[in-house]
């Protein structure tokens, strides 16, 4: 069931969610769900995720213009962006996630790569990430250089600000942000030790195996 109705109440307990497991905090992190009618659904600007209200969540018509309820968050052009150039997105969820921020301000990452396939399911859920160059937030700057990336990735890593994240349904859309957020707290973890991430044989592999999106 993807009713108007339905996804707005998903949306909010999604935020929710997220929100009391501290991926994010105060008024950070916008989610979007797409509408059948090609609009989308958004979460209001300085809305806090943890405490969502249904019939205030703001809708925008399939150009990106708001047409009801509250004023979209500055971001929203990060959402349009993924879903301009992913047709089969059906959500996107961008936090500031703290193990996600951390990595995004390192030196030497490898910016077609920043993390590596640590695990299984981090292959199979993220695949691989790029890192999108500082811009500051809410710069149509930042739209540009994220829409050079999204017609191939479906997720971003910005730099000295948080991860994008789009999916197939707003559940793989958070699945793949929690298990990025999950990696990156294992690649701090292990920093300055000897790693055995998963070779490029066996990312291959799962690739092969699995309809990765």
């Amino acid at each position: 069931m993807n009713t108007e109705n339905h996804l707005r109440e998903r949306i909010c307990q999604c935020g929710a969610s997220m929100f009391r497991r501290g991926l994010t905090f105060g008024s950070t992190g916008n989610i979007s769900c797409r509408l059948d009618d090609g609009g989308w659904l958004m979460t209001p600007t300085n809305a806090s995720l943890g405490e969502l209200d249904p019939a205030r969540l703001s809708r925008l018509d399939a150009a990106g213009r708001h047409i009801g309820g509250d004023p979209p968050t500055k971001e929203a052009f990060l959402h349009r962006v993924m879903y301009a150039a992913r047709t089969g997105t059906r959500a996107v969820v961008h936090l500031h996630s703290t193990h996600s921020v951390a990595v995004s301000c390192l030196c030497g990452l490898d910016p077609a790569n920043c993390l590596p396939p640590l695990t299984a399911y981090y292959v199979m859920r993220v695949g691989r990430l790029p890192l999108v160059p500082y811009h500051p937030p809410g710069d149509e700057s930042l739209a540009y250089a994220c829409e050079a990336l999204a017609g191939t990735h479906h997720a971003l890593l910005l730099a000295n600000h948080g991860p994008v994240v789009a999916g197939s349904s707003l559940e793989n859309a958070m699945y793949a942000t929690e298990e990025l957020e999950e990696t990156a707290r294992l690649f701090l973890l292990l920093q300055n030790r000897l790693t055995s991430p998963l070779t490029a044989e066996q990312v291959e592999d799962l690739r092969a195996r699995h309809a990765l999106w």
